[in-house]
């Protein structure tokens, strides 16, 4: 929802629809939200043997931490700065890009984490959470050429209570 609510900004430059700059910034975010699980799914495994016994509770723990940071960010009504130019062309810059897809996928280093301790298929999971998000933030530009910025605080909010039920969900299963 990160990446999208960005994405979204990003189209807010365009005057006119660009479809190059909508899939490069799809493939930057769908990239590093592929990663960043893959490499907090390494980290985890490492010390599963330590926490396996707990594991559902550090899953619902961060899960719910990074969705109510998620829904906090929702409601600061700070406009995020978007680059563009005096023609209204956006333009793409490969570090700030590598910034905010870095900056967006932060949190699923710790959801990689939690794939690890659950013994989820990171690969499986990894292909699914960059396919998509790779789909979402490319449409995400179109979204924000067409309808503004009116719709990023929503996103957010509505990514932050799917994670917080996902927590919860994971939770559960492993009391029951």
């Amino acid at each position: 929802m990160d990446a999208f609510a960005v994405s979204v900004c990003k189209g807010l430059c365009q005057k006119k629809m660009n479809w190059k700059n909508s899939i490069i910034i799809g493939l930057f975010f769908g990239f590093f939200q592929a990663a960043m699980p893959i490499i907090g799914y390494f980290i985890g495994s490492h010390f599963y043997s330590l926490v396996s016994g707990i594991s559902n509770w550090i899953a619902f723990i961060l899960l719910t931490i990074i969705g109510v940071q998620m829904l906090r960010e929702s409601k600061e009504s700070v406009q995020e700065e978007v680059c563009c130019d005096i023609s209204g062309i956006m333009e793409i810059d490969i570090r700030d890009m590598i910034m905010l897809s870095v900056a967006t996928s932060i949190d699923a280093l710790a959801v990689g984490f939690s794939f690890a301790l659950l013994n989820i298929n990171i690969i499986k999971a990894a292909s699914v959470i960059g396919i998509l998000t790779f789909l979402i933030s490319s449409a995400g530009v179109y979204i924000g050429h067409k309808f503004g910025s009116r719709y990023k605080n929503t996103s957010e909010k509505l990514g932050g209570i799917i994670l917080i039920i996902i927590g919860i969900k994971i939770l559960l299963e492993g009391l029951l």
